[in-house]
């Protein structure tokens, strides 16, 4: 599970990483990321209703929670992501891991 010290929490910092940060798409997600002054990654999720109810919703977003916890020690910790889904899907384990890399490739090109 995702702790709560990792979790984008603030309209504000949401804001911020979806129009200044870096994307990295796929057919299922985009994946949001930018480089703020924290002292740990911050991951955001992002589910709208055009996905489905509000059981779908929240079952999506704990799904994604815990595969985004492995990734969590790959992370800089100043980085700050938000991750968008744009559909429904009953694994998305491939998506996530492909978008972490090109997103974390992106933020250390712009950082070097």
């Amino acid at each position: 599970m995702l702790p709560k010290s990792n979790r984008l929490r603030s309209g504000a910092e949401f804001t911020r990483v979806t129009k200044t940060g870096h994307r990295a798409s796929s057919n299922n997600l985009v994946i949001y990321g930018a480089l703020e002054n924290n002292q740990t990654p911050k991951i955001g999720f992002i589910v709208n209703r055009s996905v489905g109810g509000s059981v779908t919703r929240h079952l999506i977003t704990r799904k994604l929670r815990h595969d985004l916890a492995s990734h969590i020690n790959k992370l800089p910790k100043n980085t700050m992501l938000v991750v968008r889904v744009l559909k429904e899907q009953k694994d998305y384990r491939a998506e996530v891991a492909s978008s972490i890399e090109r997103i974390i490739s992106k933020l250390t090109k712009v950082d070097a």
